[in-house]
């Protein structure tokens, strides 16, 4: 029976962070990390960035192996004893742990047909698979206006690939940014040569000659060879659940990143935290969050107390535009843009009761702390007091 000090369940960026800090922390401390993955972690969003425009796939490749950390890869945890301190996986092998730490992510939205035409983003092997069909003269059709969606959008339309957006929002972005701005991004997209349909949700979907027929709730039809889904994914809590962890969307945990049995921590995509600047519990689904919270409930399981009071950021490229943002970005809130040229580089700020509660860098760089220390004052704020605050 493997036994380890450290049992990481999960594969992905946070299980690597994790495992770097509590290496640091607690050198002689023995590690495992069980993914279900084939491969060791690596860096995910390249796989809808920087690949497409030429980085070499070996960039992405953590160095997990230098923490002295055993991988067991291709294997799923299927059960937790909390109190026997033992984890079983989908093999029947058990491993004893001090501390585990759930990593586990989440899981792609399904669409309602089984077919290797589907394509849900978010692993190397998608990557690699979207990869060599956008060698071939095929019609794509991408499900979902969000944030991989209009990245993969943008990907394939850069290789030459004839690709349509279904889009239920009357705008790119519509849950994010503000309506003209998303309404720009969609005008944007049509001018870089994808067809867009707003407006437009899925409905049905059924084959048609070796290819998907998607029935729209317009009472429209779409026919491509390869559909992508960008629908979102769901915290992956199974396990938790199993264990009797508290689950609220997502794996509950207070400012140590432990959950609510106190040798089991959780982490990135399927981790409910405190936000002590915006005061409220977030999940966060970005590689910021990934990297620090991972980090952060390593050295905490390693004994070096640390609260995690980060606000993350995001980061995206659309084709030759891109942003970065941090705090609350909804599309409901009170918005005040600032535009140095519009559309194309500026800043908008979200604002909930007179408090910046989000900040949007159009094409603006190097203020993402900046606008954490925003949204960190009490204010209140008018719109005119946010004209020319950023960039700092």
């Amino acid at each position: 029976m493997p036994d380890y000090t450290y049992v990481i369940v999960g594969g992905g960026m946070t299980a690597d962070a994790a495992a770097q800090a509590i290496h640091e922390a607690d050198p002689v401390g023995s590690i495992g990390v069980i993914g279900a993955e084939p491969h060791p972690p690596y860096d995910r969003p390249p796989l809808s960035k920087a690949l497409w425009k030429g980085e070499p796939e070996d960039k992405i490749w953590r160095k997990t192996v230098s923490t002295g950390a055993q991988l067991h890869l291709g294997r799923r945890i299927g059960a937790i004893d909390v109190r026997a301190h033992l984890a079983t996986d989908d093999r029947g092998t058990k491993y004893r742990f001090t501390k585990l730490l759930l990593a586990t992510g989440g899981t792609p939205r399904q669409l309602p047909l089984k077919t290797d035409q589907i394509i849900y983003f978010r692993t190397l092997d998608d990557y690699r698979r979207l990869r060599a069909l956008a060698s071939q003269s095929v019609r794509f059709c991408v499900i979902g206006g969000g944030f991989i969606g209009s990245e993969v959008a943008a990907a394939l339309r850069m290789q030459g690939r004839d690709v349509t957006m279904l889009v239920p929002e009357a705008g790119l972005g519509a849950r994010v940014f503000p309506a003209e701005l998303a309404r720009f991004l969609a005008d944007y997209y049509r001018q870089k040569g994808v067809t867009m349909r707003l407006g437009e949700g899925m409905a049905g979907l059924d084959r048609r000659a070796g290819s998907c027929l998607v029935h729209t709730t317009t009472g429209g039809e779409l026919v491509a060879e390869v559909l992508v889904a960008g629908l979102g994914i769901m915290p992956t809590v199974d396990l938790a659940e199993q264990a009797g962890l508290r689950v609220d969307n997502g794996v509950v945990v207070d400012e140590f990143c432990r959950t609510s049995h106190p040798d089991v921590y959780a982490a990135g995509d399927v981790a409910n935290f405190a936000n002590p600047a915006l005061g409220t519990r977030l999940r966060v689904e970005h590689e910021d969050n990934a990297n620090t919270m991972g980090r952060t409930a390593g050295l905490n399981m390693a004994g070096r107390a640390t609260a995690y009071d980060h606000l993350p950021f995001f980061y995206s490229d659309l084709f030759d535009l891109g942003y970065e943002a941090v705090g609350d970005l909804d599309a409901r809130l009170e918005t005040v843009t600032d535009w140095k040229v519009p559309f194309r580089e500026g800043v908008v700020y979200y604002l909930k009761g007179g408090r910046v509660r989000g900040v949007l860098l159009w094409n603006t760089w190097g203020q993402v702390d900046h606008a954490r220390a925003l949204i960190a004052e009490r204010g209140p704020f008018q719109a005119q007091d946010l004209k020319g605050r950023l960039p700092a």
